[in-house]
């Protein structure tokens, strides 16, 4: 399984992900800016992994801090790592976490404080990683065997630490002995389901099949599709869930055609603060990633373009939300205060 992001003594190293499939390379941040960069131009994406790089962007930030000032430079660096992306709850919960970790050790001397932010943030990754594997756990036996499982964008071990979420779920029941394929929806415009997903489920003999986003109803009548599985950047008190531009499309098309649509996503993208999605910031990215495909222009010149990142799909679609705690359902308003205290 691909290593997604790695602290190392030369600096952040990540694999960049607007490469692939076609180079698989990787690239190393050495400071805070050049992490923030990195989540801001999306060679880093998927909520649970921009929570770790902002982890350790804060963690990288603090080495080359001076002891004077110490504090005011602390909230440049967690500012300028929040502004990267406002729809992923998870950036800003790790960025809370290294802070209120950094507040416990005022007073400390300077060495200490950022060896404790280095062991944080690498806690963090490897945290990651096993919330995600008992995602997958609880996951598993909602997948039905024999069957094709849709998803949408990617989830999986690129979007996170390690194993993933929406594709945990899809390892753990190909781990638990079931016979399942996948159908990978392109995601228009990024098209992180053509380049990633389909990569990174062929990387381990996952059966997967690529369909453009316009096909997913068609399977869905034809009785192909048994589950569709995505995964989340926030999810509201309610329910409602934020996920990457188009999710909301394919839930309506499974409630249509009596598909369960599950959400996979760790407590951590949980915003319980919300009490609906309408409340959840939406980003807006270029319009070259519309208009562009590789960089040729696919549209005519001074084409107006909007292009939100993602869309929001009330409760009343999403089945189950699964998480590392359990599974919730519906009333959403009780099952997630239950699932996050637990």
């Amino acid at each position: 399984m691909v290593e997604t992001i790695e602290w190392t003594p030369a600096g952040v190293v990540m694999i960049d992900q607007t490469r692939l499939p076609l180079h698989q390379e990787f690239v190393t941040c050495r400071n805070y800016e050049e992490v923030a960069t990195a989540i801001r131009d999306m060679i880093i994406r998927g909520a649970p992994a921009i929570g770790v790089a902002a982890a350790m962007g804060v963690a990288i930030g603090v080495q080359q801090a001076s002891e004077t000032e110490l504090d005011a430079q602390v909230e440049t660096i967690c500012d300028t790592l929040a502004r990267t992306r406002p729809t992923a709850v998870n950036l800003f919960w790790a960025i809370d976490r290294m802070q209120r970790l950094y507040t416990s050790l005022r007073g400390a001397p300077l060495a200490d404080i950022r060896a404790r932010l280095i062991e944080e943030a690498c806690l963090i990754r490897e945290e990651d990683i096993e919330i995600n594997r008992a995602i997958g756990r609880h996951g598993a036996p909602l997948v039905p065997d024999h069957k094709t499982v849709l998803t949408h964008c990617n989830a999986g071990a690129l979007a996170t630490a390690g194993y993933g979420t929406a594709l945990g779920v899809i390892r753990a029941a190909r781990e638990s002995g079931k016979q399942i394929d996948v159908f990978a929806d392109e995601t228009r415009p990024f098209l992180q389901g053509a380049r990633l997903t389909v990569w990174e489920l062929q990387q381990d003999g996952i059966p997967t099949t690529l369909i453009t986003d316009n096909m997913a109803g068609h399977f869905m009548k034809a009785g192909r599709i048994g589950c569709v599985v995505v995964g989340a950047d926030r999810i509201a008190a309610n329910g409602d869930v934020a996920n990457k531009i188009g999710t909301y499309s394919v839930a309506v098309l499974a409630r249509e055609n009596g598909v369960p649509f599950y959400v996979a996503a760790p407590i951590s993208t949980l915003d319980l603060t919300l009490t609906s999605g309408d409340q959840i910031p939406i980003e807006q990215r270029p319009a070259s990633e519309v208009t562009h495909m590789y960089g040729n222009l696919v549209a005519p010149e001074g084409t107006e373009v909007q292009n939100p990142a993602f869309d929001v799909t009330p409760s009343r679609y999403v089945t189950a939300i699964i998480t590392e705690n359990g599974v919730a359902r519906a009333p959403y308003e009780q099952s997630l205060k239950q699932v996050k205290s637990a």
